[in-house]
Parts: structure tokens; sequence; C-alpha cells
């Protein structure tokens, strides 16, 4: 309401004031001009309600588009970013599958002709929060062997089975053995012997880490 008698009073008191000035002037070509003037201020005050409402539904529009393109901005940061992530964890997973790989290959031969054995699989674990490349982030070698499959497996006869507390037990120098396969690996791998660990199918197994 005082918003409306405001804009009321001042259409009545401009009225006022141009009846006046209009009085004042004498008769010339310079009166048109002033009614023409005064005409156009009086359509300006009439409007400046509407003015006023334009003015803020646009400053309220323009809030309004800042605010919602702003948490669009961080949703569709947000997704690129785990879409980074994705990536790079696919090109990691596929760095180190190819580089078991390479790995199998380079110790293939000398593996078979001095043990005797194959590699079944091969598990790299690197710290992924170092900026070090391979082999330098390596963190632990896990390496599981099998006698070929092909290689031709004999059954003893069954004979009486003696105890001699004085030799070592089996079990001794089948970890021998895989500490052995374990250094020799290391040395072909330019890798420490403590990041590697040795398995082989039938219960053999060597744990360096």
């Amino acid at each position: 309401m005082d918003f409306i008698k405001e804009w009321v009073t001042n259409i009545i008191l401009f009225i006022l004031l141009a009846t006046v000035i209009d009085m004042l002037l004498p008769n010339s070509s310079m009166q048109k001009y002033t009614k023409m003037v005064t005409g156009l201020l009086l359509i300006a005050i009439i409007l400046t309600p509407i003015f006023k409402l334009i003015s803020n539904d646009f400053e309220t529009n323009i809030s309004s588009i800042s605010i919602f393109p702003s948490s669009g901005e961080k949703n569709i940061k947000s997704s690129i970013d785990l879409k980074k992530k994705e990536i790079q964890a696919s090109q990691h997973a596929y760095i180190l599958e190819e580089m078991a790989v390479k790995l199998k290959k380079d110790v293939k031969e000398e593996l078979m002709n001095q043990y005797g054995l194959e590699i079944e699989k091969i598990d790299l674990a690197v710290n992924e929060e170092s900026d070090k490349a391979f082999p330098e982030n390596l963190q632990k070698v896990t390496v599981l062997l099998k006698q070929p499959e092909n290689s031709v497996q004999t059954v003893e006869a069954i004979k009486q089975i003696e105890i001699n507390t004085e030799k070592p037990l089996p079990s001794q120098g089948s970890t021998k053995k895989s500490e052995k396969i374990a250094s020799f690996l290391s040395k072909k791998w330019n890798v420490s012997v403590k990041t590697v660990k040795v398995s082989i199918e039938g219960g053999i197994n060597n744990n360096n880490g």
C-alpha cells in the first residue's frame, strides 16, 4: 500500500509541476518541446512499478541462472573425475597383465630346464601412490608354479616305511628348492628377492615378503 501511495503522489506532483511550468513558459516553439519532455517523464513515472517489477524478476532470474550451472558444473566435474579414475584403473590393470606375461616369458625356458617347472600364474602388487616406475614401485610378486602337463609322473611301488630322525624332513628340502627358485627369479627379473613369493602346486612354497 505504501508503494501505491508513493506512486500516485509522484504522478500528481509531477502533473502539478508540469502545469505550472506550462503556465510560466511563453507561447513559443519552446513550449512544444517542453510538453513533449514532460509527457515522456509522466509516462516514465507511470511505468515505474512495471520497471521495478521487471528489474526484480531479472535479478531473480540471473541469480537462479548463476546457481544451477555451478551445481551442474560440479556434477560434470565429478563425472569426469570418476571416468578418469575408471580409465586409469583399467590401464593400470592392463599394464600389470602385460608385465606379468613378459616376466613369464623371460624365465620360461630356463625355469623348465633347471627345475622342470612352469609358471601357472603371476600376480604383481605395486605401490600405486608411488611416483616411481616399474620395478621400483613393485611391492610383491606372487608366482604359482606347476609341473608341465606333458611330464610323465611315475608311481613307485609301495615300500616299507622307515623313519630316520637324522635325515632332514622332505619339507625342508622343498623349502630350499622354492628359495632357490625365488632367488633365480629375482635375479632374472632384477627385483629384490624379498618381494618374490613362490608357490608350487603340491604344497611347496616360499614367502620372502
